[in-house]
């Protein structure tokens, strides 16, 4: 018996190895194919370097939201629930990060930040309560989902099974959301103010007002870092490096100062990031084709976001969240973290109805949290700090009323 055991046990390790050498293989593929996929993009007449850019950008913004676990909710609710705001560093350091990149392209593109003009399509926004109401729903969406939108982008990568439940709900809140969009515009949002610091304070006002509030905002959340056990000492081997960097989570501050210069770049090369423009315009467009669409979406097309449009192709946006979800899927495997999850009614519809709080509040607002939240705080918009703090409002009812245990 004995024998059997032991003998059993190199078996084993060699079937467990076999399974990593298939998930290691499927993921390389993965990124070559999505390599040879921006090479093709950028030889295509029409396309060119914009899309090709956009896809490469998704497959960074995939690599660090899985391998660092840069889900806003998971971040909210590490904060709220289990008393952990070692994980909120994150968006701090993206946010420090982005701002510090926003100021250089802006100074670089539009010197003079007191001239009446805002930055072209920066995420800078009117500010009402509409916006308020979209960050709430939004956030209420989050606890019943389990994630933001771009959180079940990357989490379907690692095959969350209630984010493709979710993402169809947030198709269904956008449609809502243009139904209720001239309501809104007309009594609310026309007439309200879209507030940029560097018009009051230059560039490097608002770049210091921004690091300040930052940087106060990391200090009161530093009591609330739980204590780490010290690890031994180990010699660094190749085994541990590739551990640290396929399989371990990334920091916090390494993940959110990359995830900030990502967004800066992509400001700089494309537009500036989010994950909801290629959602909306689906919707849009399905809703256009059946007649459905109201006749006109007053101010919409002429507001800076995550523009919608009726299209008939991939957007730029598109791509970025294509590369978003493949790459995810080929860090998951590298990390061995792909692991469909259990459904049951209860969560399906629970995912579901949170979708469409996040699609209606994605919509109203022009954007979700990598939207009207990271970009637009990074281009220091007071849109982006009234969107995040009813978001994070909304997230914490959630919690309080045990949403996101449904």
């Amino acid at each position: 018996m004995a024998q059997h055991v032991e003998g059993s046990r190199p078996q084993a390790a060699a079937f467990l190895h076999s399974k990593q050498g298939v998930r290691t293989g499927i993921a390389v593929a993965v990124l070559i194919a999505l390599a040879a996929g921006a090479y093709l993009l950028h030889q295509t007449p029409g396309r060119g370097a914009p899309a090709s850019f956009s896809l490469l950008t998704g497959v960074v913004l995939g690599l660090l939201f899985e391998r660092g676990r840069f889900c806003f909710f998971c971040i909210f609710n590490d904060l709220i629930e289990q008393r952990n705001s070692g994980p909120f560093y994150a968006v701090l350091a993206a946010l420090a990060a982005g701002g510090a990149g926003y100021a250089i392209v802006f100074g670089a593109f539009m010197p003079n930040a007191g001239a009446g003009r805002l930055p072209p399509a920066a995420h800078i926004g009117p500010v009402s309560w509409a916006l308020v109401a979209a960050g709430i729903a939004f956030g209420l969406g989050m606890a019943l989902s389990g994630a933001c939108i771009s959180g079940h982008l990357y989490r379907l990568g690692e095959g969350y099974s209630r984010a493709p439940i979710a993402l169809f709900g947030s198709l269904l809140g956008f449609g809502v959301g243009f139904y209720t969009w001239n309501t809104l515009y007309l009594g609310v949002i026309a007439g309200a103010p879209t507030p940029w610091l560097p018009a009051w304070l230059g560039y490097s006002g608002a770049l210091a007002v921004h690091l300040i509030v930052l940087a106060a905002l990391a200090l009161v959340l530093l009591r609330r870092i739980p204590e780490q056990a010290a690890r031994p000492a180990q010699r660094i081997t190749p085994a541990h490096v590739r551990d640290a960097v396929l399989k371990e989570r990334w920091p916090p501050l390494i993940t959110g100062g990359l995830v900030g210069l990502t967004g800066t770049f992509a400001y700089l090369r494309v537009e500036p990031l989010g994950v909801t423009a290629q959602l909306g315009s689906i919707s849009r467009t399905a809703l256009d084709h059946t007649g459905w669409l109201p006749e006109r979406l007053n101010g919409l097309d002429t507001l800076a976001g995550c523009a919608t449009a009726v299209v008939q192709t991939i957007t730029n946006n598109g791509w970025l969240v294509s590369g978003l979800i493949l790459a995810s899927f080929a860090a998951a495997l590298l990390s061995d973290r792909f692991s469909p999850s259990p459904l049951t009614a209860r969560n399906s519809a629970t995912a579901l109805l949170g979708g469409v709080l996040m699609g209606w509040g994605g919509m109203t607002a022009l954007g979700c949290t990598v939207g009207t939240l990271l970009s637009g705080i990074s281009a220091f918009a007071l849109s982006g700090w009234v969107f995040a703090l009813a978001v994070f409002a909304g997230v914490w009812l959630g919690i309080r009323l045990r949403l996101h245990a449904l």
